[in-house]
């Protein structure tokens, strides 16, 4: 489902296509958070946001130590004073298609495509919330001195 976040100001669906790193937030089967920089792609016509990664990563099992339908996800960019949050919950895809599309949709956004790796799988955030601040003035490059 498209977040009303998306509907209210394009500029959100907009920062989602820039070039930045993100952080995804999985919870450890103790419920602590576990973040990792990754790249994220987002859909918002199909309301998700899609990682790709190794089958053998500890956010693949943080997802998949949870009851289906149950673990929960949080990505995030930032650029100064700019930032947007998708939370969501998460599934591990591994069918080559679902792998071949997430593959295609970040080299789209990041500029390259990914050495192949059969250990490659998707994981892919339903979108149940979205928030941000992404019409904020980008921050001045320097410092001036006081």
């Amino acid at each position: 489902m498209p977040s009303d976040i998306f509907s209210q100001n394009s500029e959100h669906s907009a920062f989602w296509s820039e070039y930045h790193l993100c952080t995804l937030t999985t919870l450890r089967p103790d419920g602590s958070p576990h973040v990792v920089p990754v790249g994220v792609t987002l859909d918002a016509d199909a309301g998700v946001a899609r990682v790709i990664t190794r089958k053998s990563s500890k956010k693949v099992a943080n997802i998949q130590a949870s009851r289906p339908g149950e673990a929960h996800a949080v990505v995030c960019q930032v650029d100064g004073g700019r930032w947007a949050t998708l939370e969501g919950t998460a599934d591990v895809l591994t069918d080559a298609a679902a792998v071949d599309n997430a593959v295609a949709r970040y080299a789209e956004r990041y500029g390259r495509t990914p050495a192949p790796d059969p250990e490659r799988v998707v994981i892919e955030i339903t979108i149940d919330r979205a928030m941000g601040q992404v019409s904020a003035a980008r921050p001045k490059t320097g410092s001036a001195a006081a």
